[in-house]
């Protein structure tokens, strides 16, 4: 015997099943987006990645001959939102004072892949035999696309001077945080996120 379509009972199971397909709708779109979010979130974190690997100073001792008379550690640079921190630390190898030390780095610009120079003080300036100093800048990523030492100078009128390198910190790993999303309950029974009657934004 077949249900009368206007018969109660069959209406509520006619609505009782289009209710189950609106909550599995709004189910679908709030995990769909969920995974949206944390896809767009890891590939940020994946470009970022990759420019500080192509930011990060090379290693290089100094083109000029004689005997070293500073060595240069340089870390690697750390990510801050958009922009990046070059930092390092300065030694006197020597048996001499270093008075005005300071460092030069080569910054390739992304618009044009032109190079720019930016001379970094170093702190303190004056360097005693066996003393370090510390020097550090911050830059836009999305200006810059790498960065290197090129030179150490001291006074007077900025001499360059003989230098040695190596690599400092490593940058601590960057961890991909997951993001919770939480929906909010009705508070009326039978009522749902998103229906016809009652349209909302899902996040």
């Amino acid at each position: 015997m077949f249900n009368d379509p206007f018969h109660p009972e069959g209406s509520a199971t006619q609505q009782h099943d289009s209710t189950k397909r609106k909550l599995l709708a709004v189910v679908c779109a709030v995990a769909i987006t969920a995974i949206l979010l944390v896809g767009y979130a890891y590939f940020r974190k994946y470009h970022a990645q990759r420019v500080l690997e192509n930011a990060t100073p090379p290693v290089a001792e100094s083109a000029h001959k004689g005997p070293a008379l500073a060595h240069v550690v340089v870390d690697e640079p750390t990510l801050e939102k958009d922009m990046t921190t070059v930092g390092g630390v300065v030694k006197n190898i020597s048996n001499q004072p270093l008075s005005g030390v300071s460092v030069t780095l080569e910054l390739r610009r992304r618009k044009d892949g032109k190079n720019e120079q930016r001379v970094l003080a170093v702190t303190p300036g004056q360097l005693q035999p066996q003393q370090e100093g510390s020097y550090a800048a911050k830059f836009s990523i999305e200006d810059y696309a790498s960065v290197r030492l090129t030179g150490v100078q001291v006074d007077p009128q900025s001499t360059t001077i003989v230098y040695t390198a190596s690599q400092g910190k490593k940058r601590s790993p960057e961890r991909l945080q997951p993001q919770v999303i939480v929906g909010k309950r009705s508070s009326k029974p039978g009522d749902f996120l998103n229906t016809p009657d009652n349209p909302g934004r899902v996040p």
